[in-house]
């Protein structure tokens, strides 16, 4: 699996904020069998379980347990360890839970990148930095066309307001700090940011989150709840949106200047389907089950969401590798693996690792060669 992304991981060191998440360890156990040396630094498993502590991945790393707003402990890890990519993901991730806590979520999100980004100016290995927001970041004008690049910041409720926040905050650094025309000059920091859509895979446990949900009632047997049938989001495997921030990150590290920008990472517009759609995908897969709509009108949420990812096709000649549907059957597959134990974990999530993978090579993906 190291012939992937150029080699450009393999004996690298790459520092993960958020490494103790759901897409952070998926991305920890992507990079160690890059043969990058990882060093994460997070709080603890935000879940129980966690995907992070069923793999095991604390053997795997360099794992350390900090808070993204202690500046002083973040400068520290950089000044130690040097690292030469850095991949920011520590945030406050629930919509929901922003209108609870909305003091910590900018806190979190917003402050946390700042001090990444000053961490970043005192420590002179790093080569690379990209800021993962979310595709809430965009001011939703609930319109059927997908949100590009270019298109304006904004945020209804704290959490997307946070991360319109993360991403000026990151253009404002990129133009003062890190400008791509001073490269080489001034410094030799790459910076860009990066937006994905409504990810799903084998281990995410959050509260709130629509697989997980359903996950808890069917293995319980019970009826499925869902708060919005008809809102629409951009359903893709977390595999997806890594791959794309692996391979965006080994083209800044070969052509610093000319990557440097926002990417949108997001399915096809034939994978952008309804909560409704998703929850009837996931009973079938599952083999029984059924739903029913309590409608929860307390907290605002977006009805209708969608990226355009003609920029990274064009530019970055990336492309996602699963429907909706196989993206569904993967996901449903890994917690039924985990539920049942009749499989080791470890091995199954590397074999999905490895059957992505392998799937890519197939569509002659060019981080693939």
């Amino acid at each position: 699996m190291k012939n992937l992304f150029n080699n450009i991981y393999e004996g690298k060191r790459v520092l993960i904020t958020g490494h103790t998440g759901f897409k952070g360890s998926w991305i920890t156990l992507w990079l160690k069998h890059l043969g990058a040396e990882v060093i994460g630094y997070s709080l603890e498993p935000p879940t129980e379980p966690s995907l992070f502590e069923t793999l095991q991945l604390d053997r795997e790393i360099i794992h350390i347990i900090g808070d993204i707003r202690d500046e002083n402990k973040l400068k520290e890890v950089f000044n130690k360890y040097q690292p030469d990519i850095v991949i920011h993901m520590a945030a406050q991730p629930l919509v929901r839970y922003s209108y609870i806590n909305p003091k910590e979520t900018y806190e979190t999100n917003v402050i946390g990148t700042l001090n990444v980004f000053e961490a970043v100016k005192e420590t002179d290995s790093v080569r690379v930095v990209i800021n993962v927001t979310s595709d809430k970041c965009y001011e939703n004008k609930e319109w059927v066309y997908g949100y590009r690049e270019n298109d304006p910041m904004g945020g209804y409720d704290p959490y997307s307001s946070s991360k319109g926040c993360a991403e000026l905050l990151t253009s404002a650094y990129r133009k003062s700090f890190f400008n791509p025309k001073d490269y080489g000059k001034t410094h030799h920091v790459a910076l860009a940011s990066v937006r994905a859509g409504n990810v799903i895979g084998g281990g995410d446990w959050a509260e709130d989150r629509l697989i997980p949900d359903c996950i808890r009632f069917l293995s319980k047997g019970e009826t499925i709840h869902i708060r919005n049938p008809k809102a629409t989001r951009p359903w893709q495997h977390v595999l997806e949106p890594l791959s794309g921030y692996l391979w965006l990150g080994a083209l800044m590290w070969e052509e610093p200047v000319k990557y440097s920008e926002g990417w949108n990472f997001g399915p096809n517009d034939e994978d952008i389907l309804t909560v409704e759609e998703i929850v009837k995908d996931v009973i079938k897969i599952w083999g029984d089950g059924d739903y029913t709509v309590n409608p929860d009108n307390k907290f605002h949420e977006a009805r209708l969401l969608k990226l355009d990812i003609s920029k990274a096709h064009s530019y970055l000649k990336w492309k996602p590798v699963y429907n909706a549907r196989k993206a569904l059957l993967e996901t449903i597959n890994w917690y039924k693996i985990y539920l049942s134990k009749s499989e080791n974990i470890y091995d199954f999530t590397v074999k999905q690792l490895s059957e992505y993978v392998e799937k890519a090579q197939e569509k002659e993906l060019i981080w693939t060669k």
